[in-house]
């Protein structure tokens, strides 16, 4: 006998029954014997052990009560659902791939709870496919497997308006019988959610099912995507299954006659009992359930849904084929996952532009928004608050709300606001959004991990950190030796290597015919003289001539690289940090400074480990020259962007030194983000920015403090003029060698011979 667990008030149930059948009776050898379970799983499970020596096969929902025998001593051999483990990676993956695709970053996923690990691991494997592709779910909406239509009905309505109350308009229906399906969809077509704005999705176990249901079903879900498993349906025993399972199928349910083609899961079932009336065939008639079982797993044939083939008692399956389904009128439309088989795209509403994926914000134009900015900020360049006689009110301008203006006008929907001046902290402000006196607040506000419990941040438009500003003194040491920073080490190298060795190759060449440069002097101070082109001595060879004519060239570009570059270098200041880190400030119990209401004072205690009483709170950018001046504080600490504004104002005698300290992160207000984004990629951003610091630059172009970077000037510029003189010294190097032993060649002679007759006649000890 074969033994299956099958739900047959379902329609994946009563398609498996059909099949089991049908495959036993092709199999011309044995009988069906089948239990009609309830959706108990009481019932399930005495159904299951009433089958004693039978192997079991769990099929979709049932898996878990067939889990639960295993070790059992009624039920000796159990074998899992046909389903392939790789099918369900693959199917969570491919809604992974359609949510990327369209660019949607949050989802719903609305699924039925089973209370087994196998619910839970497809949940966890499909979080973990969207946080690859950068989305996320946004919301779980569980209903129980076990509960009646009415049931289901009452729940879904309220859960339902919950969800059309929230923001996002993605989802994704997996885990979930076909009845539960219609349901819902009847209900989100009730409550105008299958309408303009709305994305639905399904997983393989409803898409797969579609052709199975009636009209009416399908008028609900219209615009619905999703995938389905894809197999042969060409093949002659695939038609021959299908005509057979049809009439079947049809003869006993006959008021789902007009919808009787088999689906994948008849095919898997199929197979599944074609696979042990195989097994038993070939077994001896007295085999025990555990010979049988390992019978079974020796099977290696094409099936109806695949190749059948095991191995270490898991079905082992190539990766499964899925299409892109989508439902348009009485019909679904396939396509490949490159999206382009399938055509333009039917959405709910009939709309054929992309979804946003959430709702569009409407505001209330007689309520506008209050948005928030420091009005006591230190740096009002960024924020600054006025007092306007003429319209009896203040008035709010800088750089933060220029950015802020510019966003606004690329946000998908219109926003009304005020702008609101605050006159508490950065702190203060950002707890008024988090009670709601505020809606939102603009400002040169610093992203920080403890404000993330009282608002959301939108993605940083400048660069963040904190970094200290000190004053800046004279290098000495480099100005006494200022003329060696001229040339790079390896400079001076190759020049003085190859000066040398063109006065070698000279003095090789004139000092037989030149007495003026026989002497060792004579030539060092030739050589002298040829850097200033001041040589006076004639050359009487042509080869020296023209050893000497590109490196006289050469030497007339270095010496002008060499002017260029020591003329910058004594025009612009050499100048050191006075304090070079926070260690030497905490080591001599120095005061530092910091604007009064900004998070730095709390970061320099907490964090940096400064004292209370040495930290100055300063309120204007303006006090900070004099407070150094004066000696109040030795260093101070700005977040970076108004550091910058700090040094564009007053370079003189100012830099920044130390490290600079990263500060929090960026959560994503994910509609300003996005249009912040947009302002930076259409160069809005950096001319706003380029704008600031100009437009409080004091400092001339050609003074400023030396970033400490070498300005030396290395061999590459002239690499060219070396290797053409080189190369004409080397040539002459070795003609004069040669001519050089030519003419002592007697000289040579004697000496080799010399040399063979000592050794063929040594002398005697």
């Amino acid at each position: 006998k074969i033994g299956g667990v099958i739900d047959y008030s379902s329609r994946t149930g009563r398609e498996q029954g059909i099949a089991m059948e049908m495959a036993v009776q092709d199999f011309h050898h044995l009988t069906c014997s089948r239990k009609l379970s309830s959706s108990s799983f009481f019932c399930k499970r005495r159904a299951l052990i009433s089958l004693i020596n039978v192997l079991i096969i769990g099929v979709c929902e049932d898996q878990h009560v067939a889990l639960e025998l295993i070790g059992s001593e009624e039920v000796e051999a159990i074998i899992g659902t046909i389903t392939p483990p790789e099918a369900t990676l693959v199917n969570i993956q491919c809604i992974a791939a359609i949510v990327n695709y369209f660019r949607w970053r949050k989802v719903t996923v609305i699924y039925q709870d089973n209370n087994d690990f196998i619910t839970d691991s497809v949940i966890t494997l499909l979080s973990d496919s969207l946080r690859v592709v950068g989305s996320e779910i946004d919301h779980h909406l569980s209903f129980p497997s076990q509960s009646s239509v009415s049931e289901h009905n009452g729940a879904i309505e309220q859960e339902l308006r919950k969800l059309r109350s929230n923001s996002n308009r993605v989802f994704i229906l997996v885990q979930s019988s076909i009845r539960f399906a219609i349901s819902l969809f009847e209900k989100a077509k009730q409550m105008c959610m299958m309408e303009k704005g709305y994305v639905w999705i399904v997983g393989d176990e409803i898409a797969s099912l579609l052709d199975s249901i009636d009209s009416s079903a399908l008028y609900n879900m219209q615009g619905v995507l999703g995938f389905r498993t894809s197999f042969i349906d060409s093949s002659k025993s695939f038609r021959r299954f299908k005509t057979k399972f049809r009439k079947h199928y049809g003869t006993r349910y006959a008021e789902e006659e007009e919808y009787s083609n088999p689906s994948i899961y008849a095919l898997r079932a199929y197979d599944a009992a074609w696979t042990i009336a195989e097994a038993m065939d070939k077994s001896p008639a007295n085999a025990t359930s555990k010979e049988l079982f390992k019978q079974m797993l020796s099977s290696n044939f094409e099936g109806l849904s695949g190749r059948i083939r095991f191995r270490n008692t898991t079905l082992l399956k190539h990766l499964p084929t899925f299409q892109v389904i989508n439902v348009v009128g009485e019909n679904t439309t396939f396509g490949n996952m490159t999206m382009k088989e399938l055509g333009p795209i039917y959405r709910p509403g009939g709309v054929q532009t992309v979804p946003k994926g959430w709702a569009s914000f409407e505001f209330d134009e007689d309520k506008p928004l209050k948005i928030g900015v420091p009005a006591r900020g230190a740096f009002n360049l960024f924020v600054k608050v006025s007092y306007d006689q003429g319209i009896n009110g203040s008035y709010v301008t800088g750089f933060s709300v220029e950015v802020f203006e510019a966003v606004v006008k690329r946000l998908p929907y219109r926003l009304p606001y005020v702008l609101v001046p605050f006159y508490g902290s950065y702190d203060d402000m950002v707890e008024q959004v988090y009670i709601k006196d505020l809606d939102a607040a603009v400002g040169d506000t610093e992203i920080m991990a403890y404000r993330y419990q009282y608002a959301e941040f939108s993605q940083p438009y400048l660069e963040s950190g904190l970094i200290m500003v000190v004053t800046a003194k004279p290098d000495k040491s480099k100005e006494r030796w200022v003329f060696l920073e001229t040339f790079t080490r390896r400079m001076w190298l190759i020049t003085i290597a190859m000066h040398t060795f063109i006065g070698f190759v000279i003095w090789l060449i004139e000092h037989a015919e030149n007495p003026d440069l026989t002497r060792f002097g004579a030539v060092l101070w030739f050589s002298v003289t040829v850097l200033f082109f001041e040589h006076r001595g004639p050359l009487r060879s042509n080869l020296s001539r023209f050893v000497l004519a590109p490196w006289l060239f050469a030497i007339l570009i270095i010496s002008a690289g060499f002017t260029a570059s020591l003329t910058s270098m004594l025009t612009i200041s050499h100048l050191q940090p006075s304090v070079s880190d926070i260690d030497t400030l905490l080591r001599t119990n120095a005061s530092v400074g910091c604007n009064r209401n900004s998070f730095i004072v709390g970061y320099l205690i907490n964090v940096l480990g400064f004292k209370p009483k040495n930290i100055r709170k300063i309120d204007s950018i303006n006090d900070y020259p004099d407070a150094f001046r004066n000696g109040d504080i030795q260093a101070a600490f700005f977040v970076v962007p108004h550091a910058k504004v700090f040094l564009a104002k007053y370079c003189k005698g100012f830099t920044m030194t130390g490290p600079t300290f990263k500060l929090g992160g960026s959560r994503l207000a994910f509609e300003f983000s996005e249009a912040i984004l947009k302002v930076m990629e259409n160069g809005e951003m950096p001319r706003l920015e380029e704008y600031l610091l100009i437009s409080n630059n004091s400092c001339s172009q050609s003074t400023g403090v030396s970033d400490g970077l070498s300005s030396s000037l290395g061999p590459r510029p002239v690499a060219g003029l070396f290797f053409v003189s080189g190369g004409i010294s080397a040539f002459a190097f070795l003609a004069a060698t040669v001519r050089l032993a030519r003419r002592h060649q007697h000289f040579i002679r004697a000496k080799l011979n010399g040399l063979r007759t000592w050794k063929s006649h040594p002398p005697n000890k």
